[in-house]
């Protein structure tokens, strides 16, 4: 049955009319270029995912920094407070309490607590939050490391 179709719709036609016939290019060129299209959007979602835990880390450090201000400092506290506000399993968190001298720049030097700082002020007491985390992206990318090892930092002056 199916060959007597074939055979009845291309009997009457001659090759030169089958070569300009143009159905199903469009499904052609769609075939062809789909697994391009799906490639990019899931090469997309993956490094898109690896900016999204790179923000979610900035996120959880401020946040224990910000605990820190708002409640004193705590370690149980500060950790508490990263691996809530960064929503991301398995985050290393590390914290610390540390003298230290404000710099023009927006760096701290570190300095004993009783020391006097070049601006004549008596050194203040700051808290450190350190996240951080490995991402793997889902695929291999030619130039890009296998692992994305991913840390954010946040210091607040506390005292």
């Amino acid at each position: 049955m199916a060959r007597q179709f074939l055979f009845t719709r291309f009997a009457g036609k001659s090759l030169a009319s089958l070569r300009n016939d143009d159905r199903g290019v469009t499904a052609i060129e769609f075939a062809m270029i789909a697994p391009i299209l799906i490639g990019m959007a899931i090469s997309i979602y993956d490094l898109g995912s690896g900016v999204y835990f790179d923000t979610q880390l900035s996120n959880g450090a401020q946040s224990g920094a910000y605990y820190a201000v708002e409640y004193g400092y705590s370690l149980a506290g500060v950790t508490g407070a990263v691996e809530n506000a960064s929503r991301l399993a398995g985050v290393a968190v590390s914290s610390g309490q540390f003298c230290g001298c404000p710099q023009g720049s927006g760096a701290v030097i570190q300095v004993a607590c009783t020391s006097t700082c070049t601006d004549g002020l008596v050194a203040g007491k700051f808290v450190q939050v350190s996240a951080s985390k490995d991402y793997r992206p889902l695929l291999p990318y030619p130039g890009l490391p296998d692992v994305f090892h991913l840390s954010k930092q946040a210091t607040v002056r506390v005292q």
